[in-house]
């Protein structure tokens, strides 16, 4: 009979399969005390027939290929991850209940638990067996690969595990072992709720993972997006195991796309496996309800993946399943134009498996029917439920011995896995021509020959461009023509390629997860500015876990990633009002200035340095809000270096001296000051012309890593002397702006700001500056009001009717440069 052992649970085979599995099973027991010892399980883990199979002929095929020294040293692997796995179970549930941990197993009384417990401890309890069974599986054949886990909420585990075994960042190493003391730290840590005098978290464990979890490298707080990233970010020869959540597979709908971005040819081995407990917060997931994991595997197939079913309660089977995994993706590498399908494993189990109140809505958080600090039974039910999973400190310590194998196999630890920490060379820049003064060309024009330039230059980065939809329309032909969409069957006569750096999907989260994902490589997203908010989540998660990295000590090394909003408000004024939002550069200047930098470049040569800028930074975003069509040339190339590193620059007058300083943040607005200015001066007002191409450069810094990056009051005082009345004119909305910009606003007398103020529909640029008040007359308009000067005397009657919405439009518009599409 041929058992197919690789495909399927122990379910799903027939009546004869599970009996003959039973029976080649019970056979190498009795063989083979060492297999016998580890099949007999222990306490709650137990290895079904099938995963004994399996395990054995993964066993010697690592024998066999050198991998594992022998069998016996596998078994004894085996055997101490059950043990590391019951301990790991047993120090979750404490996380959730307890105040106290003893390690002599003995019941905790009323006073040693918390008065108030907290937990995701059905998930956590869930993934203790996953992430054993990745560490197994890099002590079995001494491979230290990379990880991460969708479900941040699931941290428990993973520190749990790490303090067992010793895989601990500095700050958890200085505060906890596997003492008495040590653990009872550890517990009495998780969801303290301490601070330090500055306001930041006293206690190094978060509720998710966060900066201070060994091996760490996404939050995983906003579920879905380790889904998009987990095939974008183990480089060629790297590998990586992916722990995914059920309930985000109803998230991102992106992440059915996975096989059609991984290729041998870049892209290193990925195990993406998903925790499949069949219940979300308050009910069973959809999964569940559309027929668990036989609906699963069905679904995966249709979609391009190879689904492989594993056992969710085993660290052995986890185990099984990445090797399994990695040796499909190298088989299928290993012959030429093969149509490579990309493994998934289903890692079936029950929420909070192992614990009592396992399988109910309430293990999602507190599975225990009451607080063990104040009520004896659910007291009793807690020291129950412990003690099936405790493992006495001598077993453990013979168990964590077997799988720290890292000296001896010559192999970092996982907390240092290959994205951990992430330390990428700065690229070398080519210098682009500059365009020269007079005339006008596009913005993103400029900036696709400095991409191509620069990804030409470095060879040795893999490029990953996330496009929702269209580069040529956004002026990125030579970017696509040198990188080409990826896809399996090319087109002919298109920029289509098998190996394409260009990631294209209608999903905004998808494609941004492309470049995020890839931080061993040379990065940019392009997007029309107004969809771009769909990609806020993504981005603010790694903003923030980025920064949280270097506030840890663990600065991160990955090369900023550009993020391009072209196709933007002012310019989509040809399209109906929800094309024109200026949203997501609000709403990312609303974030530290250090590691979100939001930048407007004026013209062409502004846009090449701006890019090439945001390449010599580390783990940060720069959104660059860029126009496509032709405006004017305004900047020579020093001129734009400097805007680029200043984040301002005063491009006519004297700040000092002038009357008024016109202030422009947008290629369309300095337009519009421009013409402002002229007319002001024609009235015998002297006028200077501020470009504030980063305002977050400007702002009150909010704490002390901002306060290094934003620039001293002298400098602000240099451009913006606190005595000038001062007009904004801003490429977003004005209150946000001045909101960020507190520290610029003198105060309603003498400081105003014009903007986009939600007025639109289908127009031309002018007439969109003219719904939005924007236009140069508006510009007069306000200096006026800040000057204490009469309206009459700057503007004619025609054109104050026109600003006071009584006259002709067309009084006051002026065709806007590169008016036609």
């Amino acid at each position: 009979m041929n058992l197919h052992l690789n495909c399927c649970t122990a379910d799903q085979l027939s009546a004869a399969e599970r009996q003959r599995t039973l029976e080649l099973a019970d056979a190498h027991r009795r063989a083979d005390p060492a297999f016998d010892h580890w099949a007999a399980g222990y306490g709650v883990i137990r290895h079904d027939p099938l995963t004994q199979l399996r395990v054995r002929q993964m066993v010697h095929e690592l024998v066999a290929l050198g991998r594992t020294p022998d069998a016996g040293t596998a078994w004894q692997r085996l055997a101490a991850a059950d043990r590391v796995t019951s301990a790991g179970m047993w120090l979750v549930a404490h996380m959730t209940y307890s105040q106290r941990v003893r390690t002599d197993g003995a019941a905790l009384e009323a006073d040693d638990f918390k008065a108030t417990p907290e937990g995701h401890t059905g998930g956590s309890l869930n993934m203790v067996p996953a992430y054993a069974g990745y560490l197994l599986m890099d002590a079995l054949d001494g491979v230290t690969r990379a990880w991460m886990m969708g479900q941040g909420h699931c941290v428990a585990a993973i520190d749990a595990l790490n303090v067992l075994v010793g895989n601990m960042t500095a700050r958890h190493a200085e505060r906890y072992d596997r003492s008495d003391a040590g653990l009872s730290r550890f517990v009495g840590d998780f969801y303290a709720y301490t601070l330090n005098p500055d306001g930041t978290p006293a206690s190094p464990l978060g509720s998710h993972v966060n900066a201070h979890t060994a091996g760490g490298v996404m939050e995983g707080g906003y579920l879905g997006f380790a889904e998009l990233q987990y095939v974008h970010a183990p480089l060629k020869d790297e590998r990586l195991v992916a722990f995914l959540s059920d309930g985000a597979f109803e998230e991102q709908r992106g992440s059915d796309w996975a096989p059609r971005w991984w290729r041998a040819e870049d892209s290193g081995l990925v195990s993406p496996i998903i925790i499949l407990n069949g219940r979300r917060i308050e009910q069973r997931s959809q999964i569940a309800q559309q027929g668990g994991e036989r609906w699963l595997d069905r679904h995966l197939r249709l979609n391009g993946f190879d689904p492989i079913a594993l056992d969710g309660r085993d660290p052995a089977s986890i185990a099984w399943g990445i090797h399994v995994m990695e040796s499909r993706l190298q088989a299928g590498a290993a012959v030429p134009d093969a149509d490579v399908r990309l493994p998934y494993g289903i890692a079936e189990t029950v929420k909070g498996f192992g614990f009592p109140g396992a399988g109910t809505n309430a293990s999602h958080n507190l599975p225990l029917p009451g607080n063990p600090s104040k009520e004896a039974e659910a007291r009793a039910l807690f020291n129950q439920g412990a003690a099936a999973l405790f493992v006495a400190a001598s077993e453990l310590e013979e168990a964590v011995a077997a799988l720290n194998s890292h000296d001896l196999q010559q192999r970092v630890r996982e907390r240092d896995h290959a994205l951990a920490d992430r330390q990428v060379e700065p690229p070398r820049v080519p210098a682009i021509a500059d365009r020269g003064a007079g005339g006008e060309s596009s913005p993103m024009t400029a900036l696709d020959e400095q991409f191509v330039a620069i990804a030409e230059a470095n060879p040795g980065l893999r490029v990953r461009v996330g496009n929702p939809d269209e580069l040529r329309s956004n002026k990125l032909d030579r970017t696509l023509d040198a990188m080409k969409h990826r896809v399996h069957e090319p087109e002919p006569g298109v920029a289509e390629s098998t190996t394409g750096a260009v990631i294209t999907a209608l999903n905004e989260e998808a494609v941004v997860c492309a470049a995020l994902g890839n931080k061993g490589g040379l990065n940019l997203v392009v997007t029309y500015e107004a969809f771009a908010p769909k990609m806020l989540g993504a981005v603010r998660q790694e903003l923030i876990f980025a920064r949280h990295q270097a506030q840890a000590g663990r600065p991160p090394g990955w090369l900023g990633v550009p993020l391009v909003l072209t196709s933007h408000t002012w310019e989509n004024a040809k399209n109906e009002q929800s094309h024109q939002d200026p949203t997501m550069a609000e709403a990312l200047l609303g974030e530290m200035a250090d590691i979100s930098r939001v930048v407007f470049p004026p013209d062409a040569n502004g846009a090449a340095a701006a890019l090439a800028h945001a390449y010599a930074q580390r783990g940060t975003v720069t959104t660059l809000v860029v126009p496509k069509r032709p405006v004017p040339h305004e900047l020579t190339p020093t001129q734009a270096q400097a805007l680029a590193t200043q984040g301002a620059l005063c491009l006519a007058g004297n700040p000092a001296t002038a009357a008024i300083l016109l202030v422009a943040t947008g290629a369309y607005q300095l337009q519009e000051v421009r013409h402002a200015q002229v007319r002001l001066v024609e009235r015998g007002v002297s006028a200077a012309i501020v470009y504030l191409g980063e305002p977050g450069r400007f702002r009150t810094p909010r704490d002390p890593d901002e306060a290094r990056y934003v620039h001293s009051d002298s400098e602000v005082h240099a451009l913006f002397p606190a005595e000038r009345p001062r007009i904004f004119v801003t490429h977003t909305r004005p209150e946000p702006f001045l909101g960020a910009l507190r520290r610029l606003d003198t105060g309603p007398a003498t400081t105003a700001a014009l903007g986009f103020v939600n007025r639109g529909g289908t127009l031309d640029v002018p007439g969109l500056l003219f719904a939005n008040r924007s236009t140069w007359a508006h510009v007069v308009d306000a200096a006026a009001g800040v000057l204490g000067q009469s309206r009459g005397g700057l503007l004619s009657e025609a054109e104050l009717a026109a600003v006071d919405g009584r006259g002709d439009p067309a009084t006051i518009l002026r065709p806007a440069s590169g008016s036609t599409p």
